[in-house]
């Protein structure tokens, strides 16, 4: 297995060119958290500007994302929490003050303009990149996602809508296991909870931990019931640098693949952990947070790449398009080229940033001891877990969309890179559409839900979440090409079936 972690050509072990898939809105730079919010999704535009003019959207494909809908935001997050995104505007926020305090909306996550929108177009940006990965796309980046804060029931730390989590669903319609990876400063908390309980998915958090938002992730939270031990935290003290940060990342996630062994990877690519962060503590070069995913790149799993935190805005754009580079297998300058963002990286006008001379408060002896327990809550789990088969949502193929709006003849975009002159694929989706007739026939109520019912003797037992992720209809975002579309051919014989995973739930209030 390789550990070395270094940089791989732009073709794979098996002789094949790697694919690659890149997900931009361009209105996404547009949203606008408020005045001297930290959170800017202008970044994203600039990071895209520095990809542009390095050359690198050339390497890959380029698509627009197909906004989420409200029932495929339904998979994870509560039906009354998304409503309430939805209705929610600057305007009438006075009008639903209750609201706003029941759904943690308010002061760290502003109520702006198009902010159901902005949720819409993040979160679609990360489940298209999963449904590529099923399709047959080796890499997929969305660096407007990775918001990994949100819950089920409420927003948090800037974040709406839990993007990941819903990716990951996503992934588990094909791949038994998935592994999960955060190397944003602050722990991954909204992820992990969701599948707090799960053998199906691990995460593994590197973060700061001690009077620092969120003020969860100690190393001895590793997981409940079949969960437990598939949750891994890695709890960091003030200006970790590159050689410390290695000494834990490489030997614990090189033991997880080992172990765990996923059939796919998620890994969000927090900057806010990088030296001179405007909100972060940390002292990682360019350089060594991207060589995380260097290292997650040469085991050769599908892995989908997200942002996250990031608030020294310069460096987020830097370290993104650096790292969008290492994906690709593509070396970039240090010189900065010219662009309409340039005069932002001066005075060096260079791609990479000197660390500070910050105190590593990381002793020797505490990362020894957090390496030895972590590795030997890893000894503790049995060699790729079994998973009990069991009947499994529809693979998502179709980027349908929202029936209300538009021509109902016209359902596919003859932009789109989604094939639809399949028979069969043809055929399932005629399927899908009586059984949606059918469903609403029956409980009017649960239409906008459009649930699939399995067997009764079989719903009875699974866990509450898990029927609800077990009988969903797919999800039906799909991509739109920007620039040269290519076919996805849908596997049609896929005979695995995969288990449920039960997703925690929100607390009563």
């Amino acid at each position: 297995m390789e550990t070395g972690g270094n940089s791989l050509p732009s073709v794979g072990t098996d002789g094949t060119k790697r694919k690659v898939c890149y997900f931009y809105d361009t209105e996404v730079g547009n949203y606008y958290y408020g005045q001297g919010h930290p959170m800017k999704p202008h970044r994203i535009r600039m990071t895209h500007s520095l990809l542009s003019h390095c050359g690198l959207l050339h390497h890959m494909q380029v698509l627009k994302p197909l906004p989420a809908r409200e029932r495929d935001l339904c998979r994870f997050h509560a039906d009354d929490y998304i409503a309430f995104l939805r209705s929610i505007t600057p305007e009438t926020q006075q009008d639903q003050i209750r609201a706003l305090k029941r759904f943690n909306v308010g002061e760290d996550c502003p109520v702006f303009d198009g902010l159901y929108s902005f949720c819409q177009t993040y979160a679609g940006g990360s489940v298209g990149g999963a449904i590529k990965l099923n399709h047959g796309h080796d890499i997929a980046i969305n660096w407007a996602g990775g918001l990994h804060h949100a819950k089920k029931c409420e927003a948090s730390g800037f974040c709406y809508v839990n993007d990941i989590v819903l990716a990951i669903l996503e992934l588990l319609k094909i791949h038994e296991r998935v592994l999960y990876v955060d190397i944003d400063i602050h722990h991954g908390d909204g992820v992990e909870e969701a599948f707090y309980t799960t053998d199906r998915v691990m995460t593994v958090s590197f973060h700061k931990f001690g009077d620092y938002f969120p003020g969860t992730g100690d190393i001895h939270d590793v997981g409940h019931e079949k969960g437990k031990y598939y949750s891994l935290n890695i709890p960091l003290d003030d200006g970790i640098d590159d050689e410390s940060y290695q000494s834990l990342f490489k030997p614990i996630v090189g033991k997880v693949m080992e172990v765990f062994r996923p059939g796919a990877v998620v890994l969000q690519c927090g900057a806010d952990s990088l030296s001179g962060d405007r909100l972060g503590c940390f002292n990682l070069s360019i350089r060594g947070h991207a060589e995380c995913v260097r290292f997650m790149r040469s085991f050769n799993v599908p892995l989908l790449l997200l942002g996250g935190g990031g608030y020294t805005i310069r460096n987020v754009a830097r370290c993104w398009c650096y790292e969008t580079g290492v994906a690709l297998g593509v070396e970039i300058d240090d010189k900065m080229p010219q662009h309409e963002y340039y005069e932002y990286f001066g005075p060096d006008y260079t791609l990479h940033v000197a660390p500070s001379n910050m105190e590593n408060k990381n002793t020797r002896q505490q990362l020894d001891e957090i390496r030895a327990k972590l590795l030997d809550n890893l000894s503790k789990l049995q060699h790729a877990p079994s998973v009990q088969f069991q009947e499994r949502p529809p693979d998502t193929e179709f980027p349908e969309p929202d029936e209300d709006l538009g021509d109902p003849d016209a359902r596919h975009d003859p932009n789109s890179d989604m094939e639809m002159d399949d028979p069969k694929q043809l055929d399932e989706l005629s399927r899908i559409q009586n059984i949606k007739i059918k469903r609403e026939n029956i409980e009017n109520e649960l239409k906008d839900q459009e649930h699939y019912k399995v067997a009764a003797d079989h719903a009875k037992a699974v866990e509450p979440m898990a029927e609800e992720i077990l009988s969903s209809k797919a999800l039906e975002i799909g991509p739109m090409a920007i620039d040269e579309p290519s076919s996805i051919k849908a596997e049609q014989d896929n005979p695995n079936k995969l288990s449920t995973v039960p997703v925690m739930m929100c607390p009563k209030s």
